[in-house]
């Protein structure tokens, strides 16, 4: 009894030794790593980040330098294709004009034609002795009435305006000059208009007559044929 007690003790340390002599009984991972039987399996570090993006970036421009070329060259391509050839644009070249020429003739003063075309608006006022509006007006009155609108002054009577400008001979009257009468038998000048028109020998002129006011008269008439004065040139 004493020996089998004995034998079942002596076998387990007996094993445990042959055990031993053969193997390692390693308890934990860090003790298998300091004994050299487990490798610690190496962890790649993450990169940051910013790392990560630069990286990304890196790799976008050398996949966009392959495609580039190619890329390019066809957009390049396609806008020649669509834009549309650009048309010649008409060249309006402006002529230089001549200069304005009131009435078809070179001859005519623009300043004549419009103290012709103050003075016809004044058609029907009627006559009145000292007048100058169109309340009423006599003849040198309405002629001082339309050389004020130019700021010319002019003497107030017919007599005195005769003495201004220049006299000229009755075959180089033109529009614009002044045409003088002595009417009623006088010696003296008393009446006066503004030359609108001459064709050959014949003076159309508007005046103010003590019968009709304002009105175109013409040296055709036998009145003023007989009565006619002078003619003066004052706007040159």
């Amino acid at each position: 009894m004493c020996a089998k007690k004995i034998l079942f003790l002596v076998f387990p340390i007996f094993l445990l030794a042959t055990t031993l002599g053969h193997s390692q009984i390693i308890t934990s991972k860090k003790e298998a790593v300091k004994k050299g039987v487990y490798q610690k399996p190496v962890e790649k570090k993450k990169a940051s980040p910013e790392v990560e993006k630069t990286l990304a970036l890196l790799e976008k421009s050398k996949s966009d330098k392959t495609v580039a070329p190619k890329a390019v060259a066809s957009t390049e391509k396609s806008k020649t294709a669509a834009k549309p050839a650009k048309s010649k644009k008409a060249v309006i070249v402006d002529k230089e004009e001549a200069d304005l020429v009131v009435a078809g003739s070179s001859s005519e003063n623009y300043l004549s034609m419009q103290l012709i075309n103050n003075a016809m608006e004044f058609l029907g006022v009627r006559y009145r002795g000292g007048g100058t509006s169109k309340a009423g007006m006599d003849c040198s009155g309405m002629v001082t009435a339309v050389f004020n609108i130019f700021d010319i002054k002019l003497p107030r009577s017919s007599h005195d305006m005769a003495a201004v400008g220049e006299k000229v001979d009755s075959s180089d009257v033109k529009k614009g000059d002044l045409i003088f009468f002595k009417t009623n038998g006088r010696s003296v000048i008393n009446h006066v208009g503004l030359v609108i028109e001459k064709i050959g020998d014949e003076i159309k002129f508007i005046h103010s007559s003590t019968s009709k006011g304002v009105m175109v008269s013409s040296t055709k008439e036998s009145y003023y044929h007989k009565n006619f004065a002078q003619v003066n040139r004052v706007v040159n």
